[in-house]
C-alpha cells in the first residue's frame, strides 16, 4: 500500500511532465526558461517547491530534534526576508537584463557583461561544483526515506534509485514548462499534506498545548522552549541564516528563474508572498521535529524523525502520503537542479568552448542528455552517503554564497572590472573549499562560519582588484546601466 501510494504520486507527476511535453517547442530556450512565460502562481510554486527538498523535510525536522525549535527562525523567518530581498535586489534587474538581451544563465549574462567566456566558465564550473551534491542530497533523502517507511522492504539504493528514474524521465520530456506545472502541483500538495500532519500529530498527543508541556516536562528538552544556548548562538544563527539566503539566491535552479518571469509585475508579486509561504511549510514540519522530541519518540536507524513521528501518531496509508509529499519536495528540487546542471553544461562550457556554432536543435538535444548523465553521476554519488542531509545541504548554500556578492557588485556597481570579478569569485571559492577539506583552515571564527568570512573575502577582493585594474577592452560596462527599462 506504501509504495502504490508513492509509486502513483510519481506516476501523476510524470503524467503531467508528458502532457506539457507536448506543448514543448524544440528549442533550447523554450527547454530551459519555458520561453519566459510564467505568471505569478506557476513562478511563486515552482520557486517554493524547487527549494522544498530533503533538506526541508528531513534535515530541518532532524535539527529541530536535536537543538530545538529556533531553526524556524533561520529558515523560515530570517530566510524568507533575506531571500525575497534578493529577489528583487539581485532577480528583478536580472530579468529586465534577461528580457533585453536573451540571457539564460548566470555565467551567459556575466561573460557578455565582462566579455570573458572564462569567467562564464568560471560562474559554470562553481554552480556545478555544488549543484552536484544537492542533486545528491535528494537522492540520500529519498533513499532513506522509503527504507525506513517500508523497514527495510525497500533498500537504500532502490528508493534512490527510484526517485532518479522518475527524474529523467519527466525533465527530459518536458523541460521547464513540465518541470513548473509538476512544481505548482508538488508545492501544494506538500503545504496541505504538512499541515495536515501536524493537525493529526497534535490531536493524537492532545493538542498544541500537550505537545509543548511534554517538551518543558522532559530535562532533555526543557531548554528548548528559551530562546538561544547550545548551537543556536547569534553567531551560528546569523551566519547560517545569511549563507543560506544568499545562497538561495545563486542556486541556478533558483537563478533561471528570475529569467522566467512573463513581466515585472509577476517579479514584484511573487517576491511580496515568498515570506508567507516560507513560514507556512517551515513551522509545521519543524515543529513536529521539536515535539517530537519532548514526546520521546526515538530516532530511527535512518537518521529521520518525521517518518518516525508519523509511524507513532498517523496511520500507515496516511504516512506514506506525507513521504509521498516529501519526495515531491525531493524531485522538486532534483528536476529543475537537472534541468539547469544541462543548461550550463551546454550554454556556459560546451558552446563557448567547443563549438560556438552550435545549432538551437543540437543545444536542446544534448541539454537533454546532460540531464541523464548528471542525474546518473549523482545516483552513483550517492550510493556511497558520504555525509549527513545537513552536511551535504549546508555545504551547498554555503558555496553558492560565495558568489553573491561579486555578482551584485557586478549588478550595481560600473565600476567593476573583469580581473576584480574573476579574483573575487575564486579567492572566495578556494577559501570556502580549504575551510571544508582542509583541517589547517578554520571553519569559523570567534562563531561566525567560514561561509560567512568567505563572503566577506570575495567583497574585500573584488572591490580592492577592480579599483586598481583597468576594464578589459572587451568589456561592456554600460548594459547593466542603460536603456533597460527599469521603473
Amino acid at each position: 500500500m506504501q509504495l502504490t501510494i508513492i509509486v502513483g504520486y510519481l506516476l501523476i507527476a510524470l503524467a503531467v511532465g508528458l502532457v506539457a511535453y507536448r506543448l514543448t517547442t524544440r528549442t533550447a530556450e523554450d527547454f530551459y526558461l519555458a520561453s519566459r512565460t510564467f505568471g505569478t502562481v506557476v513562478l511563486l510554486f515552482t520557486t517554493f517547491a524547487t527549494l522544498l527538498s530533503a533538506f526541508t523535510f528531513f534535515a530541518g525536522p532532524n535539527i529541530a530534534y536535536a537543538n530545538g525549535p529556533e531553526w524556524i527562525l533561520v529558515m523560515g523567518l530570517m530566510d524568507g526576508i533575506i531571500f525575497a530581498v534578493l529577489w528583487y535586489v539581485i532577480g528583478y534587474k536580472q530579468w529586465l537584463l534577461g528580457q533585453q538581451y536573451g540571457y539564460v544563465t548566470l555565467g551567459e549574462m556575466l561573460g557578455d557583461r565582462f566579455g570573458s567566456r572564462w569567467l562564464r566558465g568560471i560562474i559554470a564550473g562553481v554552480s556545478l561544483v555544488w549543484l552536484f551534491p544537492y542533486v545528491m542530497l535528494q537522492q540520500v533523502g529519498a533513499g532513506t526515506a522509503l527504507e525506513a517507511l517500508t523497514e527495510g522492504t525497500v533498500s537504500y539504493a532502490t528508493g534512490a534509485g527510484l526517485i532518479t528514474v522518475f527524474m529523467i524521465l519527466y525533465v527530459v520530456a518536458a523541460g521547464m514548462r513540465g518541470v513548473a506545472w509538476t512544481d505548482t502541483l508538488q508545492g501544494a500538495f506538500m503545504l496541505v499534506t504538512t499541515w495536515v500532519a501536524l493537525l493529526w500529530v497534535l490531536a493524537a498527543v492532545g493538542g498544541p498545548g500537550a505537545a509543548t508541556e511534554a517538551l518543558a516536562s522532559n530535562p532533555e528538552t526543557a531548554s528548548f522552549l528559551s530562546l538561544g544556548g547550545g548551537v543556536y548562538t547569534i553567531q551560528w544563527m546569523l551566519s547560517t541564516a545569511i549563507t543560506i539566503g544568499f545562497g538561495v539566491a545563486m542556486f541556478p535552479q533558483v537563478n533561471q528563474r528570475f529569467f522566467a518571469a512573463g513581466s515585472q509585475t509577476v517579479i514584484k508579486r511573487s517576491l511580496a508572498l515568498w515570506p508567507i509561504l516560507c513560514v507556512l511549510l517551515f513551522v509545521p514540519s519543524f515543529m513536529l521535529g521539536a515535539w517530537a522530541a519532548g514526546l520521546g519518540v526515538e530516532m530511527p536507524a535512518s537518521g529521520n524523525i518525521l517518518p518516525a513521528v508519523l509511524a507513532e501518531y498517523t496511520p500507515i496509508w496516511f504516512a506514506a502520503v506525507v513521504i509521498a509529499g516529501a519526495m515531491a519536495a525531493m524531485m522538486s528540487s532534483s528536476d529543475s537542479m537537472l534541468l539547469s546542471g544541462s543548461s550550463y553544461i551546454t550554454r556556459d562550457l560546451y558552446r563557448p568552448f567547443i563549438d560556438r556554432t552550435i545549432s538551437d536543435r543540437r543545444e536542446d538535444l544534448i541539454a537533454r542528455g546532460g540531464v541523464v548523465i548528471f542525474a546518473t553521476a549523482a545516483f552513483i554519488a550517492s550510493l556511497f552517503q558520504p555525509a549527513t542531509l545537513f552536511e551535504i545541504g549546508d555545504a551547498a548554500f554555503g558555496g553558492f554564497a560565495q558568489l553573491a556578492l561579486p555578482v551584485l557588485l557586478a549588478l550595481y556597481w560600473r565600476r567593476t572590472t573583469r580581473a576584480g570579478i574573476t579574483a573575487g569569485v575564486l579567492s572566495s571559492q578556494v577559501f570556502y573549499m580549504a575551510s571544508l577539506f582542509l583541517g589547517t583552515v578554520p571553519d569559523s571564527y570567534a562563531g561566525w562560519s567560514a561561509g560567512l568570512v568567505g563572503m566577506a573575502l570575495g567583497l574585500i577582493v573584488t572591490v580592492a582588484i577592480s579599483l586598481v585594474t583597468s576594464p578589459a577592452t572587451a568589456e561592456r560596462r554600460a548594459i547593466y546601466f542603460d536603456k533597460l527599462g527599469a521603473d
